[in-house]
Parts: structure tokens; C-alpha cells; sequence
């Protein structure tokens, strides 16, 4: 036995090919001597066929991708092929939800006041019908009612007729008694001698002892209901006739029928009184109707008549209520809302009370000219290194003192372009205003302003040439770029005047005193110091220890410490005075600024104000001033119009995206100044809608609103409480604290750009030519082409062009070069072309191909 007998002895042979067996074939040997041959069948690999094993199994222990790692990429995927973040693809995306969601909101709201309208048209239509039923049954009860009254005193008038007959007919029959009795008062009376009666017959009680036949009784009509006023009266009808069954007295019916007629006819027997009937520019339908002391019903009837369904609270205006009075015979007195203003502001003092007063000299000028450091070197203080950035964010009022003892107050104005309605307050209430313009940079668009707002407020001007100290300035040419804007110097003819000054240096500022005080002299300024004050608001802010504080520069007058004042739509007893300097004043006069403390509330710079004798004259004042805001305020937000254009102008306006903001803001003017400049960024797809800006710091009623709105809170110079920042994280509500005004703008402006669609333009990129259309079942028609010029692209877009004439549009769904899909297809090369949906091709057509480009767009 050999090696290998030995080794497989136990246990079964091994598999083995065998040489004898045909290819194609195993032979497979068993134990004890068996065999198989099993046919072996060899497939040939296909080009890109499944990897090896072991590719398999290193795939096979990668991780699984997760939903969430798929949506992810998916989403970039998405986003680089739209040219976008995925913040802003993502942003995109709940925008166009939240305008679809607003649009089914906004349908759904039509829907329901049309409904409304409808139910509101028949609920009118119906009262109106029951009313005209009313009123017809009403007429014809009334006409019932006086012919049945008619009948009833025609039939009363026959009776007393025929009673006063039946009466003198009986008188006559009876022997007449009178005759036999004495003529005397005081003569006793006879009485016959009657047996078996009583003291009351002997006196003439009774004279009849029988009564009258049942029978002849039964026949007349009972009486018993009737009302018998003289029943117990002794008289001569009761001596000569029996009374039982006695009817009233002809005259007595006549009395009884007049005073029906009276009762029956009303107030229509009155004479009309007419009266003076107070209208103002809108009245209720019930005041109206009290004034003109008729009833409201009547007032809504004729209304009604007029085809006007209205109710006794709804308001009139002063046409219509015109109409009414004349209609009811009244006369109308018409006065309008308008008239509490008269006597706010009185007129002009004589001359003789006049007395001489301070200037009041406004600083205007382009930004970082030297302007408050200008008037730092005037008053020896540092202000501008307080302000952020060393710009003046809002107006400072302050009075200098000079050396010979005269007064001058300045008022500083911002030079940045967002200021422009601060500059022109400033320009309106001054008497000079100093023109800064730096001499090493020239004029510049600012100080083009400044001066337009001198020459409307019609105010002199004195020319400050600062920065004269560096090495690089040049006076003369700022003053040449002065000729160009009508500005003309004495040193060229003109009749300004022209000072060079350096702040930092603190030069030249001997001759800019002298001459604001030479041209105080030219326009003697004047003022009545003893009489009650007006002037106008500077500034106005909330401070937090102080409550509302309002900077105001007094022009006529005295301002007192507890006067009632007036300003815009706010009022207060003045509870106390402060200067710039935060000392405490008992007054303040004319050209003097002041800090006023006790108002209740931030009024608006610019407004005036005014010093009223009573509360409740200021009380007036102040309510029609809010109602008047009120009214404009839903105007704007209704945006009412009847017309075509108003209705499709409103729709336009819907379909804009807005940006709602709140703004909190030191002050007032810069709060304005803010929401000017934001009003100016958008355009009309995006725009910034701020719902709420006032002066204080930043409170949770502030957090709730703009938590309601979607809106972030922009504090510009001011905090957030502790409550309000722990309400604000709580919420997901952001606020934003900025101190210069550029920064906040330019982020809005950079959210306001991410709003905005991305342009898109179209690339034409190759033109081909069809040669002959195949029908392919399954597909469709495929047309084989020719590129005549460019390059043709699978998935670009393409126009199909007949004559000349554009009869489709749309992507290409295969582009195949033989029986291959390519990518592209160059310019002399025949391919074939299938189009998404469309099978309507023609030899001879000519297909255009284009890319669209998408451009991030800039506001």
C-alpha cells in the first residue's frame, strides 16, 4: 500500500480533476469507490461588472448612511446647484412657505368678509322690508282708528241731538212751577200737603214716587256704564225730572270731542321750532338727532328713504349731516375739530415790549468736519468724546458766554446723510447759521444740504473754514467750491462772511464771536420776556431715573417751573428746569435751551410748544392732537381706495417681502433719523417695515411685541433690562446693540440683499438644425440634428424655432452621439435629440440652447 493509500484510509477522497473527463466537466470521487462527474458551466464578465469579494466585503463594512445624512447632502447638493448657502437655500425655502401660507391666509380672510358682506346685505334688505310692512300696518291701524272715531262722535252728536229735543218737548208739556214761588232768597217755600213721605221728598229730593214702565225700560239703552259726575247734586233738573238713567250735557260732549282731537293730532298741531344746529366735521347719527332734539328713528328712517342703511351710532359726515338738518327744517352752523388750535400760538407782541435777546446760531457742515469740536473750543468742554466714533449722533443746545459778557446759544447738528430732517429742524429755529468745512477736504454733499436748508429757512450764513492748522489744507479752494452753490464771500464780492478757524488749535475763534455778534446786531433780534412762553423741541428722550425729558429752545416769553405745557401730542406741568450743564433753573428765557421735566410723554422734535392757562384747556389740545394721529395712522394702514389703481397698487404693495424691526433709540430724533434712512433701503420686492420706534431703553412690553411680530429689536444707544433680556432668550427673541448708525444700516441692508431672488440671465451657448425626425416607440419622436454653431449641452434649455417663431420651450430629455449618451456636442457634429414632453418636430426646425445664469442681486 503506497503513502497516499495510507493518508486517506479513513475518512472520504478529496475532489480532483480528472485528466480523462471533457473540459467543461469535475469529476467528483466519494468513499468506497463512487464517482460523479458534474458539469461546470464558465460565465463570461460583463464591462463594468460587480466589484471582487473583497471589494464587497470592504463596502459591505462601511457604516449605513442615515435618513438624516442623506436629506443633508441632498440639500447641498441642491443649494450648489442653485448657486446658494444652505442657510440661505433654507431661508429661501420657509419664506416661499410663509408667502404661500399668507396668501391662503389672505383668501381665506376675503372668503369670510364677502360672506360677511352677503349676510350683512340681506340682514338690511330684510329689516328694511319689515320696516315698509310696519309702517303700512301702522297706516292702516291709524286710518282705522279715525274713521272709527268718526263714526262714534257723528253717532254721539245724533244721540245728544235727539236727547236735547226729547228734553225741550218734555219741558213744555209740565206746568211751569217757577210761577208759583216767591221771588225772595230768603222766603220760605210751601210744601204741599202729601201724606206718607219722607223728610227727603218733602224737601224736593224726590217728586215722582212711581217709577217708569219695565217694559219701556228694557226698550232703552242701559246707561249704568256711562260716568255720572252729578249723581247726588240737588238742582232744578233733579226737582222736575227723574235722573236715574241721565246723560251727559251737550256742552260737556263737545268738550269730551275736542280734547280727542287734541289727543289724536299730537304734536302735529305744535308749531315747528327751528334751531341752530352745531355740526361738527363728523357726528354720530344720535348726536345729531339730540342736537336737533328729533328722534334717532326718524333721523335712520329718512336715512333709509335715502337708500343709506345705517345705525344711530354710525358716524356722518359734515355734507350728509347738512342734508339732515336742512331736511328737518333746521339750520346749520358748521365748525370744524381744527378750531381748539386757534389761540395755541398767539400772535406778535407790539415793538414797545420787546427787549433784546441772545442769537441762536446752528453748526451744520458735512460729518467729521470739526463741527462739536468747534464748539468744544468754544466752550473749553469735551462733548465730542462722548459721542461714538467722534460723530454726533443727535442735537446738542448750549449757551456760551463770552468775554465782554454777550450770550450766543449754538446748536449742534449731525452731519451724517441720515440726519437730513434733524439739520432742517436745526435750520428752522435758528437766527445764523455757521456753514464748517473743513480746508483740507472741501465741500461735500452734507454741506451741499447745509446750505439748501439755510436758504429755505431764509437765514444768514457765516462761513467757518476749519482744520486751517494742517499742513495740506487750502482755504481759498473751499471757498471757490462755495461760488459754484451761490455761496458769494466778502472776499469775492459776496456779502458772507468768511472765517478761518482751527478748533484744535483753538484759533480764530475772536473773529467767528465778533462777527455772529456784528450780525446779531444787523437783525436785531427782539423777544416779550413777560408773557407766557412758546418755542420749539430740540430733542426729546425717556430716561430711565428721569422719566420723559424734552430739550426745548424758548423763543418768546418765560418759561416757569410749574407752567402747563403743551408740546406735539404731549402736555405736563413743568416740575423742573435744567441747563446744559445740569444745573437747576427757576426760568429760563427767550434763546435759552432747556431740559423740561413732567411731561407725559417724549413729544416729537421739531413740534412746538406752548405754556396753556389750564389743564383742561391742555387736556383739549392734546386729545384732538392723538385722535388726529389715530385717524391718519389707520388711513395708512388701510390704504382704502375704490378705484382700479388703488386696488391693484394694494395688491402690488402685498406681494412685497417685508422686514419688520423694532428700534429703541436714545432719542428721539435719532429714532427718526433710523427709520428714515431704513425707509430709503429697499426697493420694490424687499423693504424694512419698522413697527414700533420711541426713546428708552428696551422693556418687556417691547420683547412681547416683537416677539408677536417676528421682529428683532435694534437698540441704538440704549440697554435691555435684566427682565426684558431673560424674556427675550426665553422668547427667541434677538436684540442688537449698536452705537454708530453705519453699522446698523449696513446690516440691514445685508439681510435685506439675502431677501432677495438671485437675477437670472440666459447664456446662449449653440444653435442646431433638425435633419430628420425617427419615431421610437417608447420614447417618443427624436430628432437627429446638425450643431451648426456653439455647443449643445444635455440638460440646458432649448427653444424650438419654426419660421423664425418660438413654438416651444423646455429641456432636453437625451442627447445621444450613435446609440451613446455624451454630455455635449460641438459645433459640425450630428447628434440626436430628445425634448421633455414635446413631439411636434419637423425637418427643417431650428433648436436654440441656452444656460440660465443666476446673479446674486444688490440693493
Amino acid at each position: 500500500m503506497s503513502d497516499s493509500d495510507e493518508r486517506n484510509t479513513s475518512g472520504r477522497k478529496p475532489l480532483s480533476l480528472s485528466g480523462r473527463s471533457s473540459s467543461g466537466t469535475v469529476q467528483q470521487s466519494f468513499a468506497r469507490g463512487r464517482q460523479k462527474a458534474v458539469v461546470v458551466e464558465k460565465k463570461r464578465k460583463r464591462p463594468g461588472a460587480a466589484p471582487a469579494a473583497g471589494a464587497k466585503d470592504a463596502g459591505a463594512a462601511k457604516a449605513p448612511i442615515s435618513d438624516k445624512d442623506k436629506a443633508r447632502a441632498l440639500l447641498a447638493a441642491k443649494a450648489k446647484q442653485l448657486g446658494l448657502s444652505e442657510e440661505e437655500l433654507l431661508r429661501r425655502q420657509a419664506a416661499i412657505q410663509r408667502a404661500k401660507s399668507e396668501a391662503d391666509a389672505r383668501e381665506a380672510k376675503k372668503k369670510a368678509e364677502a360672506e360677511a358682506l352677503k349676510q350683512r346685505e340681506e340682514e338690511d334688505q330684510r329689516r328694511l322690508r319689515e320696516q315698509k310692512e310696519r309702517e303700512e300696518a301702522e297706516r292702516k291701524a291709524a286710518e282705522e282708528a279715525v274713521r272709527r272715531a268718526k263714526e262714534e262722535a257723528e253717532a254721539a252728536q245724533r244721540a245728544a241731538e235727539a236727547e236735547a229735543a226729547a228734553a225741550k218737548e218734555a219741558k213744555a208739556e209740565k206746568p211751569n212751577r217757577k210761577a208759583d214761588k216767591p221771588r225772595g232768597k230768603s222766603a220760605p217755600v210751601e210744601e204741599p200737603p202729601v201724606d206718607n213721605v219722607n223728610m227727603l221728598e218733602a224737601m224736593g229730593g224726590r217728586v215722582k214716587q212711581k217709577r217708569s214702565n219695565p217694559a219701556a225700560e228694557k226698550q232703552q239703552p242701559s246707561r249704568t256704564k256711562e260716568p255720572k259726575r252729578r249723581q247726588g247734586k240737588l238742582t232744578i233738573q233733579n226737582l222736575v225730572e227723574d235722573d236715574s238713567d241721565r246723560q251727559r250735557s251737550l256742552a260737556s260732549m263737545r268738550r269730551a270731542r275736542e280734547r280727542e282731537k287734541q289727543r289724536r293730532a299730537g304734536g302735529a298741531s305744535r308749531e315747528k321750532v327751528s334751531r341752530e344746529v352745531v355740526v361738527p366735521e363728523a357726528i354720530s347719527v344720535q348726536d345729531l338727532a339730540q342736537r336737533m332734539t328729533e328722534r334717532a328713528a326718524d333721523v335712520v328712517k329718512y336715512l333709509m328713504t335715502q337708500g343709506q342703511m345705517m345705525r344711530a351710532t354710525d358716524m356722518l359726515d359734515a355734507d350728509t349731516a347738512e342734508l339732515i338738518v336742512e331736511e328737518f327744517g333746521h339750520t346749520i352752523k358748521r365748525v370744524s375739530e381744527a378750531d381748539v388750535e386757534e389761540g395755541f400760538i398767539e400772535a406778535d407782541d407790539p415793538e414797545d415790549t420787546k427787549v433784546g435777546r441772545p442769537p441762536v446760531v446752528t453748526v451744520m457742515g458735512h460729518v467729521d468736519h470739526g463741527k462739536t469740536s468747534l464748539l468744544d473750543a468754544l466752550r473749553s468742554t469735551d462733548v465730542a468724546a462722548g459721542e461714538a466714533g467722534g460723530i454726533t449722533q443727535h442735537i446738542g443746545a448750549y449757551q456760551v458766554q463770552l468775554k465782554t459778557g454777550a450770550k450766543i446759544t449754538f446748536l449742534d447738528t449731525p452731519g451724517h446723510a441720515a440726519f437730513s430732517s434733524m439739520r432742517s429742524r436745526g435750520a428752522q429755529a435758528t437766527d445764523i447759521v455757521i456753514l464748517v468745512v473743513a480746508a483740507d477736504d472741501g465741500v461735500m454733499p452734507q454741506t451741499i444740504e447745509a446750505i439748501n436748508h439755510a436758504k429755505a429757512a431764509e437765514a444768514p450764513m457765516i462761513v467757518a473754514v476749519n482744520k486751517c492748522d494742517k499742513p495740506d489744507s487750502n482755504p481759498d479752494k473751499v471757498l471757490q467750491e462755495l461760488l459754484q452753490h451761490e455761496v458769494f464771500v466778502e472776499s469775492m464780492g459776496g456779502d458772507t462772511q468768511s472765517i478761518n478757524v482751527s478748533a484744535t488749535k483753538k484759533t480764530g475763534l475772536d473773529e467767528l464771536t465778533e462777527a455772529i455778534s456784528l450780525q446779531a446786531e444787523l437783525l436785531e433780534l427782539k423777544a416779550n420776556p413777560k408773557r407766557s412762553a412758546d418755542g420749539v423741541v430740540i430733542e426729546a428722550q425717556v430716561d430711565k431715573g428721569r422719566g420723559p425729558v424734552a430739550t426745548v429752545l424758548v423763543k418768546r416769553g418765560t418759561l416757569k417751573r410749574g407752567d402747563i405745557v403743551v408740546a406735539g401730542a404731549q402736555w405736563g406741568k413743568v416740575r423742573a428746569l435744567v441747563n446744559e450743564r445740569g444745573q437747576q433753573m427757576k426760568e429760563a428765557g427767550p434763546s435759552l435751551p432747556a431740559e423740561i421735566l413732567g411731561l407725559d410723554g417724549a413729544p416729537e422734535p421739531g413740534e412746538l410748544f406752548a405754556v396753556v392757562e389750564t389743564e383742561a384747556r391742555a387736556r383739549e389740545l392734546v386729545d384732538y392732537r392723538q385722535r388726529l394721529k389715530r385717524d391718519k395712522s389707520a388711513a395708512a394702514r388701510s390704504g382704502g381706495g375704490a378705484s382700479l389703481e388703488q386696488m391693484m397698487a394694494k395688491l402690488k404693495q402685498s406681494e412685497i417681502e417685508e422686514m419688520p424691526l423694532l428700534v429703541k433709540s436714545d432719542v428721539q430724533g435719532s429714532g427718526e433719523a433710523i427709520v428714515g434712512a431704513l425707509e430709503k433701503i429697499g426697493n420694490e420686492e424687499v423693504q424694512a417695515r419698522v413697527i414700533h420706534h420711541a426713546a428708552g431703553g428696551v422693556s418687556e412690553s417691547d420683547v412681547l411685541l416683537a416677539q408677536s411680530s417676528g421682529a428683532p429689536i435694534f437698540a441704538f444707544n440704549v440697554r435691555a433690562n435684566k427682565q426684558a433680556r431673560e424674556l427675550a432668550e426665553k422668547e427667541g427673541v434677538e436684540i442688537r446693540y449698536y452705537s454708530v448708525i453705519y453699522d446698523l444700516i449696513d446690516d440691514v441692508k445685508d439681510t435685506l440683499q439675502g431677501m432677495l431672488a438671485p437675477e437670472k440671465r440666459e447664456n446662449f451657448i449653440g444653435y442646431a438644425e433638425i435633419l430628420e425626425v425617427f419615431n421610437i416607440s417608447k420614447i417618443g419622436k427624436v430628432a437627429g440634428c446638425r450643431v451648426t454653431d456653439g455647443v449643445v449641452k444635455r440638460g440646458c434649455g432649448v427653444r424650438l424655432l419654426r419660421d423664425d417663431t418660438v413654438i416651444h420651450e423646455g429641456e432636453l430629455s437625451t442627447l445621444k452621439r450613435f446609440k451613446d449618451e455624451v454630455p455635449e456636442v460641438r459645433a459640425g457634429t450630428e447628434c440626436g435629440m430628445g425634448f421633455v414632453g414635446y413631439h411636434d418636430l419637423q425637418v427643417g426646425d431650428q433648436i436654440e440652447c441656452f444656460e440660465v445664469q443666476e446673479i446674486e442681486r444688490k440693493l
